[in-house]
């Protein structure tokens, strides 16, 4: 089966650039990658102005059932029709992309450490941290030259929705990562270290190596609990 790499952490924290960064690394002829953003709910059914209320933030706004769905079929090797989604329209797309499975999968974006049935899927969690102004700087400069938005409306956006979902919901599921990257622009090894560890799950595709991940024992046993308060 291929093995799936799950990259989490807030929007603009740097997550697609860290992805391509380990993909030129391992060679893409070994990854197929899967953006999350495509993953949102189609909402036809709403006007233009309903669907600039929606939370885009909030994992209620994504399509789960088809995420977990599409991820079970690239982990068993069996390609998929991948959605796409237009930001300027809030809308999916008419067309669809054909994804073909590769030895690793890499699923990124906001949501892709939220739900237990995609982490259970997953064979490496990483998150990736910036800090909240360079976030915000980023996410200006990409949705002002990349979505056509207005600075009203991405300033907006983030007070109203961004920043305090991230607070609420993304910022905790870095306590499920199996590695957390800083990306606020220090020159550090974290990508090195990814890459490696990519590399890893490249090796136990192939059969180089088993996959030895140690489980930690319940920490609180019944044993542990009736020998601290029963005594």
């Amino acid at each position: 089966m291929a093995r799936i790499i799950l990259i989490g952490g807030g929007s603009s924290a740097g997550k697609t650039y860290i992805t391509s960064r380990v993909i030129d690394a391992v060679g893409k002829e070994n990854v197929t990658r899967v953006s999350l953003d495509d993953y949102y709910k189609n909402q036809e059914d709403k006007t233009f102005e309903e669907r600039t209320k929606t939370n885009y933030d909030h994992p209620k706004a994504f399509d789960w059932k088809l995420i977990r769905s599409h991820i079970n079929d690239l982990k068993n090797e069996k390609p998929i029709e991948k959605p796409l989604y237009d930001f300027t329209t809030h809308l999916r797309k008419k067309e669809t992309e054909v994804v073909k499975p590769n030895k690793i999968i890499i699923v990124e974006g906001i949501m892709a450490l939220i739900d237990k049935e995609l982490r259970d899927i997953g064979d490496l969690k990483v998150f990736v941290s910036a800090s909240a102004e360079r976030k915000f700087l980023r996410r200006m400069i990409r949705d002002k030259k990349e979505r056509g938005r207005s600075l009203d409306s991405i300033v907006t956006q983030y007070f109203d929705t961004v920043k305090p979902m991230y607070e609420e919901i993304i910022a905790p599921s870095a306590n499920y990562a199996d590695l957390i990257i800083n990306n606020d622009g220090e020159r550090n090894l974290s990508i090195a270290v990814l890459t490696f560890l990519i590399k890893r799950e490249l090796d136990i595709y192939e059969g180089r190596i088993k996959d030895s991940r140690s489980t930690l024992k319940e920490e609180f046993t019944k044993e542990i609990l009736d020998e601290t308060f029963l005594k």
